[in-house]
């Protein structure tokens, strides 16, 4: 079995930032590329940023500049460093995974973390 744990969200004022976290355990033998979404209410899920194992990063237009995702593969483990933050960056945050796990490969999810940006 496969778990991706977020963790790290919350109410925050514009302008103030937020550390999202996302942690994978159970029967994992690699994980490939990795990915934040966020879906706002009333709205589809949306890719926020992604990161290959390598490093290499991709951004939403609408982050670009001041969201950074990272990762420790070490840990298994992919962080989402938000700055500056708009009342339209509310939503609720998902961790994504393509891996390799002991079933197969599999496109995992978190359970998702929520984020309000409000004065």
């Amino acid at each position: 079995q496969v778990q991706l744990v977020e963790s790290g969200g919350g109410l925050v004022q514009p302008g103030g930032s937020l550390r999202l976290s996302c942690a994978a355990s159970g029967s994992i033998f690699s994980i490939y590329d990795m990915a934040w979404y966020r879906q706002a209410p009333g709205k589809e899920r949306e890719l926020v940023a992604t990161i290959t194992t390598r490093g290499s990063t991709n951004y939403a237009n609408s982050v670009k500049g001041r969201f950074t995702i990272s990762r420790d593969n070490a840990k298994s483990a992919v962080f989402l460093q938000m700055n500056g933050l708009r009342p339209e960056d509310t939503a609720v945050y998902y961790c994504n995974a393509h891996l390799k796990s002991l079933i197969g490969d599999l496109n995992a999810w978190g359970q998702g973390t929520q984020v309000t940006v409000s004065a």
